[in-house]
């Protein structure tokens, strides 16, 4: 052992001192206890008190998200707060700036703390909108909750302050031990991932898969076969998790929002659009079924198995990503099968899922004009459905094509591996192997390179389909799974074609066991 001299030993003490005190500094840096209230809830507004303090920097910007993951748009939620103002903890007024559309700065704050005070007015009913009236509020954290701008992994706290008409709250965030209105998330990321639902709700019979809790909790739910639509939401669940064969979370919770369209994915839970009025025929219960599973099977497709552009995320700009025909496509496609799978479709409702998308894709002028990976990355300013405006006609849907791929780069990884292998090894190969093993998103590159590995050959052609404009294949792909396509001309539009799935006669003994494993029989 070398021996250690006294100013050696000064040194060391030093150096432990400065690396504590500095320790001791980040730890007390940045403490965020938000309380949330709705003073006139019925003017569709509600009031946001932020207290912090700790603090090593004089100056620090506080940022409200332009947008939210799960939604790849810009909404500009700043611009929905219409007051704002800062004081310190004698109730002195704090100088507030506003330096850009959704950044506020406040000086000489190092070691003091104060509080922000602010009034959003909410205007819009959507699954990515927060919106308060009378009966109910659900919040969007990131068009709620301001981040301090390099400081987006520091805890948060949040309290919510009751209405007296409201007696209950609905949201993936961690309950505070022993209270049952304050929340805890370790980073903002996690903050802005789990919307809040209050007022008065109704929660459906619960069920256990793989011993984890699944709860439906929901504003508005509607008239319905509760116990039956339940025992169906656990088929469906458990048909999702047999593809990826884990489940990471601890409990998950489907939150309904009430009646209208959409749904955004979270980890642990989902928020989406329900009215149970409306699930009075076979037709209407499929398409709430595949609409449920496609927000479900999201929690491992991009909250989990995820392009490497999405997280840390950008929440200033946006984070594009050529890869949402994998997160977006690929989900629809799974959809489809995770319903089938589980014994809730027929075949001849699976065939009809893939061709409302397979007619859109293919009597839309704008499979000459965009590739997937361009539809992905230029859904900022197209929209995930398209431009509609000038640009109509010459623009695609990652949501329409995407499944249709999916089900072509399936097949050919099939017949690749004489039906050992499928496209199910490949999510799982990339849930395991980026999410679980490396902690981090996955590259175009690698999620290329994890197919054709998991198929033992080249599939050069498929991903031409991905990455160009260059027409489907469909004789040669489908035929691996002993199926056709037919096309007549559409009696509205001759122009038009309808495309109905078939399969063939006398189909190879392999092209059977294609056919059967990948519809789950």
């Amino acid at each position: 052992m070398k021996k250690i001299t006294k100013l050696s030993f000064i040194l060391i003490c030093c150096l432990i001192t400065v690396l504590s005190t500095a320790g001791f500094a980040q730890a007390q840096t940045g403490k965020m206890a938000y309380t949330v209230s709705f003073p006139e809830p019925a003017s569709n507004g509600l009031h946001v008190k932020l207290q912090t303090s700790g603090w090593q920097q004089d100056t620090l910007n506080f940022k409200m998200p332009k947008w939210m993951p799960g939604y790849y748009q810009i909404m500009d939620y700043a611009d929905e707060i219409v007051s704002i103002s800062a004081e310190d903890s004698k109730g002195e007024k704090l100088t507030l700036d506003k330096i850009n559309e959704n950044t506020w700065q406040i000086t000489g704050v190092k070691n003091k703390a104060f509080t922000l005070n602010y009034d959003i007015k909410t205007s819009k009913q959507f699954v990515a909108n927060s919106y308060v009236d009378a009966e109910h509020a659900y919040l969007i954290n990131a068009s709620t909750f301001f981040y301090v701008d390099g400081f987006i992994n520091i805890p948060v706290a949040v309290k919510v302050e009751m209405n007296e008409a409201w007696s209950k709250i609905a949201t993936g965030l961690t309950l505070v031990k022993g209270k049952t209105n304050e929340f805890t998330a370790p980073d903002f990321d996690i903050l802005y991932d789990c919307p809040i639902l209050i007022g008065n709700m109704e929660e459906l019979p619960s069920f256990e898969v793989g011993g984890k809790l699944h709860r439906f909790v929901g504003y508005k739910l509607g008239d319905f076969d509760h116990e039956g639509f339940m025992q169906k939401l656990k088929l469906m669940v458990e048909s999702a998790v047999a593809i990826i064969g884990d489940i990471p979370y601890k409990e998950y919770t489907f939150i309904g929002i009430g009646p209208g369209r959409g749904g955004i994915e979270h980890l642990n839970n989902t928020t989406v659009s329900f009215d149970g009025n409306r699930l009075n025929s076979d037709a209407a219960m499929n398409g709430v079924l595949n609409f449920l599973a496609h927000e479900y099977f999201h929690h491992y497709n991009v909250k989990r198995i995820r392009p490497f552009e999405l997280g840390p995320f950008d929440y200033d700009q946006g984070s594009k990503t050529n890869l949402l025909w994998v997160s977006e496509g690929l989900s629809v496609y799974y959809e489809y099968l995770v319903i089938k799978r589980a014994g809730l479709a027929s075949v001849e409702t699976l065939f009809e899922d893939f061709e409302n998308n397979i007619n859109v894709v293919e009597n839309n002028p704008g499979k000459k004009y965009q590739s997937l990976v361009q539809s992905s990355y230029n859904t900022w300013k197209d929209g995930p459905f398209g431009t509609q405006g000038e640009e109509k006609g010459k623009t695609i849907s990652y949501y329409q094509k995407g499944p249709v791929v999916g089900l072509l780069l399936d097949f050919a990884i099939r017949n690749a591996t004489k039906n050992e292998k499928s496209l199910d090894d490949v999510m799982q190969y990339v849930y395991y192997r980026y999410y679980k093993e490396l902690g981090r998103g996955f590259t175009d590159a690698e999620f290329e390179q994890t197919c054709e590995t998991v198929a033992g050959a080249p599939l050069t052609e498929i991903f031409e389909y991905i990455y160009t404009t260059k027409p489907l294949d469909y004789d040669k792909y489908l035929g691996m799974a002993g199926l056709k396509l037919e096309a007549n001309p559409a009696e509205s539009d001759p122009e038009k074609k309808v495309y109905k799935l078939k399969q063939i006669e006398n189909p190879t003994e392999l092209q059977k066991e294609i056919f059967q494993s990948w519809i789950g029989e």
